[in-house]
């Protein structure tokens, strides 16, 4: 093995055993084991287990979702990746998904259950204070993003067909509706996961019901998404069954977008068309069974998608003219693997 990546590592989090595996990211596309870190507090088998880093990356953030809901922050050993456990705050519900403020001050949560974003504040420990704000939104709140300026939030609602449009206070920590308040899709379409482009130009959805992927001009400006440009779908060619899309993630160079479908359990490739926005398919690929998260490296090389079913994942290096995707290993994982997150330290 080549450890000249050594400063790369993949942290996946498992629902099931109620855990994370923590694995160095070589240059060649190998993964080192380093450990397996349990998270306290009681898990939800079946569920998922949200992960967030800091900015700074020094921090890893974990949302337990059975009550006592909790943030469990982990401190991120620069030097070999490892996990310590520094301690844990409330949260007001149960999280699908958390991310922080670009400047690491808060961190954010969708509620599916309780339809509703959260925000709160983070210690210089980076341990979850009292949540500061609760904010309804239509039914099934799925993901919550914060755009590159830290002045605009969006979230998803899975069961109102819309995009959620916020400005973000980040001196005093509030958000509230931005102008228009929301964006519609499709109906029945579920809005899941959003991506922005690295360019900061277009704002990339793939709903969970239809697995359709939206491409919207974004004003940063206004902190506003425009009509769409395009839909395409991520389901492979002859697709009969019944669409399940989950993650959505481009590459750092906005050059390549991969989409997970999860009934196919397959990998939809797109190359991106930077001016314009506009996806073209790049092919289906299979992968691991169940794929409900993934991730790219900050490299652009290598992508890693982890199977709820197969408790496994699989290293894929990146075809950099193309975009297609070449599986090169896959590992065992935790029980229920459902969120990777990949820092170069």
């Amino acid at each position: 093995m080549t450890s000249a990546n050594a400063s790369t590592y993949a942290y996946v989090g498992n629902s099931d055993s109620q855990d994370v595996t923590v694995f160095n990211l070589l240059i060649d596309g190998e993964l080192d084991l380093i450990e397996t870190v349990p998270v306290p507090g009681p898990g939800k088998p079946g569920g998922s287990l949200p992960l967030a880093v800091s900015p700074e990356k020094n921090f890893l953030f974990a949302a337990v979702r059975n009550d006592p809901f909790s943030l469990v922050t982990f401190g991120i050993d620069a030097g070999n990746g490892k996990l310590t456990l520094v301690g844990s705050g409330p949260l007001a519900d149960s999280m699908c998904y958390i991310t922080t403020d670009r400047g690491g001050r808060f961190i954010l949560g969708a509620s599916y259950g309780g339809s509703k974003i959260t925000l709160s504040p983070l210690g210089a420990d980076g341990v979850v204070g009292e949540t500061a704000q609760i904010v309804a939104t239509q039914p099934s709140a799925h993901c919550v993003i914060v755009d590159p300026s830290n002045r605009y939030v969006f979230n998803t609602s899975l069961g109102g067909d819309v995009v959620h449009q916020h400005v973000f206070d980040a001196s005093t920590g509030t958000l509230s509706a931005n102008s228009p308040a929301t964006v519609a899709v499709k109906a029945k379409g579920g809005p899941r996961h959003l991506e922005f482009s690295p360019d900061r130009r277009f704002v990339y959805l793939l709903n969970e019901l239809d697995a359709a992927i939206y491409v919207f001009p974004y004003d940063s400006f206004t902190g506003t998404l425009g009509k769409e440009i395009q839909i395409v779908g991520a389901v492979p060619e002859g697709f009969s069954g019944t669409p399940w899309g989950a993650d959505i993630h481009l590459t750092p160079d906005g050059k390549f977008l991969y989409a997970s479908e999860r009934t196919s359990s397959t990998l939809a490739a797109f190359i991106v068309d930077r001016p314009s926005g506009a996806l073209t398919p790049a092919g289906s690929y299979p992968t691991e069974q169940q794929p409900r998260g993934f991730a790219i490296d900050p490299a652009g090389k290598y992508l890693l998608a982890a199977g709820q079913l197969s408790n496994s994942l699989t290293v894929y290096s990146i075809d950099q003219q193309s975009g297609a995707l070449s599986a090169l290993r896959q590992y065992p994982t935790g029980k229920n693997p459902n969120w990777i997150e990949i820092v170069t330290l």
